[in-house]
């Protein structure tokens, strides 16, 4: 450390020894310096560190869902003051969502605030789970969400839930379940509008994933199917609708040109989706996903192989931010105009 240099908030100079540094071998041809402060000026300022701790020694906790008071916590009180709620009951509900998650038999760990966090419940993976399991979660789900939604579940496994979970819903194309409460509304619309194209026939049951996702979210989408750079006059024959949306979804195959070509095309941002479909040197996807990440076209980010829900969380939390900032700069506009 140089003589001049400071150290925490005294603006003395710390002191330089011969014990200051301590050199580190040789690795990978290099020599690595390292710089240590000697024990006596760590002392020294020992009363640093416990000032910006507390007086207990602890750093602060930001408190997250301290600062959460939802809809469901203010139904579960009121629920409690009518008497039809046993407090007993509300305070373990409240201590399950307090420490972020709910039990479930012993199998799950619920997480009870991603709505919270994130503006969305929690989305249960059916791929390898059961019937059984997968009702039990959407079940607990469902008791403080107006909607639950469980990705890649088989027409099999559906047949399953369906006696166990007789109100809900199955979208096959996009495999998706979806449990809404009692008297529960659509997510709100979101201002602007998604455009979901894919490539060919057989990347359908992942943009049907992407657009039931977005549609969940609150998003109007429109469909563009069987448009692959192969027969390029199709996607310049719709180009003018492409444009008008404000986030492309562009699922693909095979050699996974057609993001690319998309993001040339137009201004939105365009989120690209590889599949696995295609023969062998495509390797279950592999080949899209690397032309996808090493796409020309600037602005195309990529998700995973055969990702359809993730796409659509994406172009759904791109809206959301949009809109946001819009009604943020309409009120900047308009508290302005108040005084002026």
């Amino acid at each position: 450390m140089p003589r001049d240099s400071k150290c925490c908030s005294h603006g003395q100079a710390a002191p330089f020894t011969k014990h200051s540094f301590r050199y580190a071998p040789y690795v990978a041809f290099s020599t690595v310096r390292r710089l240590r402060r000697p024990k006596h000026h760590r002392h020294q300022h020992e009363h640093c560190r416990t000032s910006a701790q507390g007086t207990n020694g602890a750093v602060p906790a930001a408190g997250l869902e301290s600062s959460i008071v939802d809809d469901a916590v203010m139904a579960l009180l009121e629920s409690v003051r009518a008497g039809h709620t046993p407090p007993a009951a509300a305070a373990m509900r409240l201590r399950e969502r307090a420490a972020g998650y709910q039990q479930v038999l012993d199998f799950a760990q619920v997480d009870s605030w991603r709505a919270q966090r994130t503006g969305f419940p929690e989305v249960v993976l059916g791929a390898g789970k059961s019937a059984e399991q997968i009702a039990a979660i959407m079940g607990q789900l469902a008791q403080n969400e107006q909607i639950v939604m469980a990705t890649r579940v088989t027409a099999q496994v559906y047949s399953e839930v369906l006696p166990l979970l007789p109100d809900v819903q199955y979208n096959a194309p996009a495999r998706i379940l979806t449990l809404r409460a009692s008297g529960s509304r659509k997510q709100p619309r979101l201002p602007g509008t998604v455009a979901i194209i894919s490539a060919g026939t057989s990347d359908e049951h992942v943009a049907e994933e992407c657009r039931a996702t977005a549609d969940i979210m609150g998003c109007y989408c429109f469909r563009l199917a069987d448009v692959s750079v192969d027969g390029l006059h199709r996607i310049l024959h719709n180009l003018p609708a492409v444009r008008a949306a404000d986030v492309i979804v562009v699922v693909a195959g095979t050699d996974g040109a057609l993001p690319a070509v998309v993001a040339g095309l137009v201004e939105a941002p365009v989120i690209a989706v590889p599949t696995s479909v295609g023969y062998g040197a495509a390797l279950q996807g592999i080949t899209p996903l690397l032309a996808a990440l090493t796409a020309s076209s600037p602005g195309v980010s990529v998700v995973n192989i055969d990702n359809g829900f993730g796409a659509g969380m994406l172009a759904a939390r791109i809206l959301k931010t949009a809109a946001k900032l819009r009604a943020q700069a309409m009120s900047a506009a308009a508290a302005t105009a108040a005084v002026s």
